[in-house]
C-alpha cells in the first residue's frame, strides 16, 4: 500500500482536531448545564508552588497545601489517577485516590483534560516509587482548555507557529520560558547595577517630530490633533543628553526602539536597548563600564564566563580585547590606513582586498569602515572592543584630538554580532550643526537613513554640553548571547510577523 500523501495526513489531523474541538466543546456544555461552568470561578488561594514543594519537601512531607496550575499530562486506571500538574515553578505530581475523595469529585476529575486549569488541595507526600507528590483531597477546574496542546514528547516544534502563538509555546517548552526569565533577571541587573552607580533612569518621547540620534529608516504616524506627521524613535540619544545639559549628570533609559529595515536573526523591527550617558567621562569610562556590567551580569545570572553562542564557547571574563578599526583591518587584511593619506588611494586599498565600494562614498573614512564592515567583523569572536572609528560614520561622536579624521567612538563585538556602540560625545555645537548638515545632504541624495537637522539639540548644546560619556546597549542580542538563542525572535516575546493571510 502507498504511502498516504502529505495533503492526506494534513486533512486526518485536520480532522481529528476538529473531534477534539467538538468533544472538549461538549464536555463545558455538559459542565454549564450542570450548574459548573468553569469561567465562573473568580480566584484560588494558593499556598505553594510546585518549586517551594521540591526544595522543602523534607520541612513540607505530611502538611496540607493548595496548588494550581495546567494538567500536562494524566495517567492511571480505575481507582487511581496520577497527573502532572504545571505552575510558573515548574511540574510536581498530583496523586488521586477514589477512596481518599469524594466520589463526584474524583469522577469529575477523571473526565478532566489535558491542558484544564485546576486548583488542588492535598497533602505533600513521596509515593511508593519515591516521587515527590500532592496526596489528592479536592480538584477543582479553574478554566476549560478548548484546545489540546502539542505532542507532548516533541512541544511546539515548528519555529514560526512558536513565534505566532507565544502562549503556546510557553506552555509546553521549558527552554523558552528559561529565556525569558534569564531576559527579565538581566534587565533587573541593569536597573541595579547602573542605580548602585547614581545613574537615574529616565523616559523620553517615542514620538517625535524629526528622527534623530542614529542613522537609520523611521516609522513614520500621523498625529491627527495636530494634522503632523511624527517618527517614532530610532534612538533615545539626542533627549537624554538634553538632560546632561540640564544637570542631571548621570541618566539612562531602558526603552523600545522602532526602525523600519530589515528583518533576520539578529534584527526585529522594534527592539530594546539601554542606553547612558555620564558627564565628565569620555568612551574609555564606557568601555570599562561595559565590561564590567556584561561579565558581571553572566556570572550573577548564570554563574560563569563562559558561554556557548552561535557555534562558538565565548569567554567573558573581564580582559577583553581593545583594537582600533585601523589595527583590526591591518591584523586581519593586511591594509596599513594609518599609512594613507589620499581618499582615492585609501578606495583603491580597500578594492585591492576585495571590498565592495558601489554607492559609498570614496573616502579615507568610508574605505576604512567598508573593509572592516565587509571583512573583519565577521571574524571577531571573543569580546573586541573595535575604537577609533571613522568620523564619516560617526555624526554626533567627538572627534579624536591626535587624528581628526577619527572619533573617539567603540564598538563591542561578540560572535560576529555588535553588541554595544558608545563615543565620548560631541559637545561642539558649531561642528555638531555641520555634521547634520551632511546628513541632511544625504538625506537630500535619496539616502532614507541619515539624520535629520535637530535644531533644539544645537541650540541645548549652545548652553553646553560638559565632556559626556554615552553607551548604548542591545538587550536583546545581549539576553542571546546569555540563552545562546540563534534568533533574536527567540527573546523576544511577541516577535514581528507578517500575517498568515
Amino acid at each position: 500500500m502507498a504511502d498516504k500523501s502529505k495533503q492526506e495526513k494534513v486533512q486526518e489531523q485536520e480532522q481529528d482536531l476538529s473531534q477534539i474541538l467538538k468533544v472538549r466543546r461538549d464536555k463545558l456544555k455538559a459542565l454549564q448545564e450542570e450548574g459548573k461552568d468553569p469561567f465562573e470561578q473568580t480566584r484560588f488561594d494558593v499556598s505553594s508552588t510546585t518549586q517551594e514543594i521540591k526544595e522543602h519537601f523534607d520541612e513540607m512531607e505530611g502538611q496540607a497545601v493548595t496548588v494550581a496550575g495546567r494538567l500536562m499530562s494524566k495517567r492511571g486506571m480505575g481507582k487511581v489517577s496520577f497527573c502532572d500538574l504545571q505552575d510558573k515553578t515548574g511540574r510536581i505530581q498530583i496523586y488521586a485516590r477514589k477512596d481518599e475523595m469524594d466520589e463526584a469529585v474524583y469522577s469529575a476529575f477523571k473526565k478532566y483534560d489535558i491542558g484544564d486549569i485546576v486548583g488542588v488541595e492535598g497533602e505533600v507526600f513521596r509515593t511508593q516509587r519515591g516521587e515527590m507528590s500532592v496526596r489528592c483531597k479536592n480538584v477543582t477546574l479553574l478554566s476549560k482548555s478548548l484546545r489540546p496542546l502539542p505532542e507532548k514528547f516533541h512541544g511546539l516544534q515548528d519555529k514560526e507557529l512558536r513565534y505566532r502563538q507565544r502562549y503556546v509555546d510557553l506552555i509546553v517548552n521549558q527552554e523558552s520560558r528559561r529565556n525569558f526569565e534569564i531576559r527579565s533577571r538581566f534587565v533587573s541587573y541593569l536597573r541595579s547595577f547602573l542605580d548602585g552607580r547614581g545613574y537615574m533612569e529616565v523616559e523620553t518621547p517615542v514620538l517625535n517630530t524629526i528622527s534623530g540620534g542614529a542613522t537609520a529608516r523611521p516609522f513614520i504616524t500621523h498625529h491627527n490633533t495636530l494634522d503632523l506627521d511624527m517618527y517614532m524613535r530610532i534612538a533615545t540619544e539626542l533627549h537624554l543628553k538634553r538632560l546632561i545639559v540640564g544637570g542631571m549628570e548621570r541618566v539612562y533609559e531602558v526603552g523600545r526602539i522602532f526602525r523600519n529595515e530589515g528583518m533576520d536573526t539578529k534584527h526585529n523591527p522594534e527592539f530594546t536597548t539601554v542606553e547612558l550617558y555620564q558627564a565628565y567621562a569620555d568612551f574609555n569610562d564606557m568601555m570599562d563600564l561595559f565590561e564590567e556590567f556584561l561579565s558581571s551580569a553572566a556570572m550573577k545570572i548564570l554563574g560563569t564566563y563562559e558561554v556557548q553562542w552561535q557555534g562558538e564557547t565565548v569567554n567573558l571574563a573581564p580582559g577583553w580585547t581593545r583594537l582600533s578599526m585601523a589595527e583590526a583591518v591591518k591584523q586581519h587584511l593586511g591594509v596599513d590606513f594609518m599609512a594613507i593619506s589620499d581618499d582615492a588611494e585609501a578606495v583603491a586599498a580597500a578594492k585591492s582586498v576585495g571590498i565592495d565600494m558601489e554607492g559609498v562614498e570614496p573616502t579615507w573614512g568610508h574605505a576604512l569602515y567598508e573593509c572592516f564592515d565587509q571583512k573583519v567583523e565577521g571574524m571577531l569572536i571573543q569580546p573586541t572592543f573595535i575604537t577609533m572609528h571613522p568620523v564619516d560614520v560617526s555624526p554626533l561622536a567627538k572627534r579624536y584630538a591626535k587624528d581628526p579624521r577619527l572619533t573617539e567612538r567603540f564598538e563591542l563585538f561578540i560572535c560576529r554580532s555588535e553588541m554595544g556602540n558608545a563615543f565620548s560625545e560631541l559637545n561642539d555645537p558649531i561642528d555638531q550643526k555641520e555634521r547634520f548638515q551632511k546628513q541632511v545632504e544625504m538625506r537630500a541624495k535619496g539616502d532614507e537613513e541619515a539624520g535629520m537637522m535637530d535644531d533644539d539639540y544645537i541650540n541645548a548644546l549652545e548652553y553646553g554640553l560638559p565632556p559626556t560619556g554615552g553607551l548604548g546597549i542591545g538587550i536583546d542580542r545581549c539576553v542571546m548571547l546569555l540563552t545562546g538563542a540563534d534568533s533574536i525572535r527567540d527573546v523576544i516575546l511577541f516577535p514581528t510577523m507578517k500575517p498568515l493571510d
